[in-house]
Order: structure tokens, then sequence, then C-alpha cells
């Protein structure tokens, strides 16, 4: 969908796309890097997907912190 946004410093108008909200928009990236640091499945996800230097998958399969949060996964 495509919403109209009127500039407050011109009269000229701009198309923005509007986006669905993202799964994890309540995560940014802050430099945590380890599964003590994380406080669900959810998050360790995100930080493992989106953020450097995580230390979250140890065996390397794309499943970050099997033994505390992600267990069964």
């Amino acid at each position: 969908m495509l919403i109209l946004v009127n500039s407050l410093f011109s009269s000229d108008y701009q198309y923005e796309e509007e986006r669905d909200t993202p799964e994890y928009e309540n995560y940014q990236c802050d430099g945590r890097e380890y599964c003590s640091q994380m406080t669900s499945c959810e998050e360790a996800t995100y930080f493992i997907n989106n953020c450097p230097n995580t230390k979250m998958d140890g065996d390397h399969d794309g499943v970050p912190c099997e033994r505390q949060w992600c267990k069964g996964l």
C-alpha cells in the first residue's frame, strides 16, 4: 500500500511505502553476543540473523541458544 506524505517544509508530496510491522520490531542490535544476555528464543533469533559478532550458534545450524531458549527447534 502507498501512502501520501505531505512534507512540512515544502509543498511537494512524497510517496512512501507503508510496511507491515516487522516481526521483531522490539529488538535492536546493541552489542549483546551471548545466550545468557537474551530473554527468549525470538530475541536470540533476531540477534543471530541481524547483528554482528554473535556467539549463540556453536554448532552452526542456524538455531541459536539451543540449550537455553530454543530447545527442540
